[in-house]
């Protein structure tokens, strides 16, 4: 019996390596449908009153409607998905992809909402909120991780304490969740 192509033979026959595993924010289709609702109530609500007052004419519904598209561009959540090596959060407009192993910096900004700023050593910088951290695990697990990867390798100069604070918040957030499931809460 004659062998050919050994190459192509032991290639169709090697199983595929298994894809690297990628956690996703869980809950950003209904914080997608909550910016779309506020949306549209905003703008029913301003051509209701606009048609109950008998000032409604084209130009004002179409006003009213640049308003309700606007605030659903203020409300969109950005997608944010973490895989091995990686965070990336995707807005309408573009995607911030920033390498988790290669850290250089975590900052808390607070302001309105706090916000979470990850910095990597070629200087792209993530924004993402820290309430999706806490709400996704399986995020944290993966950022934390490589975080401390990137402690070990000396590359995380400034970032410590604000990840230690997430910890500390997911840990808070994880038991309260705990107690009210048990009914002791």
């Amino acid at each position: 019996m004659e062998r050919r192509n050994d190459a192509r033979h032991d290639a169709v026959h090697t199983p595929p390596e298994p894809p690297a595993e990628v956690a996703h924010d869980r809950h950003w289709a209904r914080d997608l449908r909550s910016s779309i609702r506020c949306a549209a109530v905003l703008l029913t609500t301003l051509l209701l009153i606009d048609w109950g007052a008998g000032t409604f004419t084209p130009l004002r519904g179409a006003l009213w409607a640049g308003l309700g598209v606007l605030l659903f561009l203020v409300l969109y959540p950005p997608r944010v998905s973490a895989g091995e090596g990686w965070l990336a959060s995707r807005g309408l407009l573009r995607k911030r992809r920033v390498r988790t192993d290669l850290l250089v910096s975590v900052r808390c900004l607070d302001g309105v909402s706090q916000r979470l700023l990850l910095r990597d050593a070629s200087g792209v910088r993530v924004e993402i909120n820290p309430q999706v951290l806490v709400d996704n695990p399986e995020l944290w697990h993966r950022l934390d991780e490589d975080a401390q990867k990137s402690a070990a390798s000396g590359s995380l100069t400034c970032g410590a304490t604000a990840l230690r604070q997430v910890s500390e918040r997911i840990d808070r957030e994880t038991a309260l969740t705990v107690f009210k499931v048990s009914g002791l809460g």
